[in-house]
């Protein structure tokens, strides 16, 4: 029995970590074993490569092609060591981030040839590719204002990725918006802009039907 693997993709601030566990907690209501994974991370390697992506004090003269090279390096890890044996065990996946954030950020964001970006991610995942991507779509102002609400409310964490100026967002926007036109048949659309609620009836209007094919593991 095979399971299924939806991803979630959208700029900072665009709310979708929390619409990803309201819909592991009704998944799970609906009897569904249900993993939550994180990009990059969700190993242990993945996590240490995460920190020194993100977080770590002696990250600031990365390199555009280090950075694609790391965040592949975790996500190969997260593929074979998690991904590939939930879903061969019939679990639903939903991810944090896959492969489209590594097109939209160091692709289209950072510059690099997407040709060359393609290889590396297809090196990294092989076969295991996503049934459904979701992306998250809030105005400038919405995700600045989300953002500032986190970082009041949680203990400062900096973050590189964060620092980058108004102008590699705008690309990483264009980036996400010319993928979804190119696969409009994986990659839906969700406005963000809206009530949790709101943004969570979209949400299960997409992944509903998806699930609606699965046995229920319990």
């Amino acid at each position: 029995m095979s399971g299924l693997l939806v991803s979630f993709e959208g700029s900072e601030g665009c709310g979708k970590t929390t619409q990803i566990g309201l819909l592991a907690e009704r998944l799970h209501a609906l009897g569904h074993t249900v993993k939550l994974v994180r990009e990059p991370g969700g190993t242990p390697i993945g996590e240490e490569i995460r920190h020194t992506l993100k977080h770590s004090a002696a990250n600031h003269a990365m390199t555009a092609e280090s950075e694609l090279l790391l965040m592949n390096a975790s996500r190969a890890q997260l593929v074979r060591e998690v991904l590939r044996p939930a879903l061969a065990a019939g679990e639903i996946v939903l991810c944090d981030r896959f492969y489209d954030s590594t097109t939209a950020y160091q692709g289209y964001g950072r510059g690099l040839n997407l040709k060359l970006v393609d290889a590396v991610i297809d090196f990294a995942i092989g076969e295991t590719r996503p049934a459904l991507t979701l992306l998250f779509q809030a105005p400038i102002s919405v995700s600045r204002e989300r953002l500032a609400s986190r970082q009041s409310t949680l203990p400062f964490m900096r973050d590189r990725i964060e620092e980058a100026d108004q102008e590699f967002f705008r690309r990483v926007r264009e980036g996400y918006e010319a993928m979804a036109k190119a696969e409009p048949k994986r990659i839906k659309l969700v406005n963000a802009a809206g009530s949790i609620d709101e943004v969570q009836a979209e949400v299960w209007q997409q992944v509903g039907p998806l699930v609606a094919k699965l046995k229920p593991a319990r």
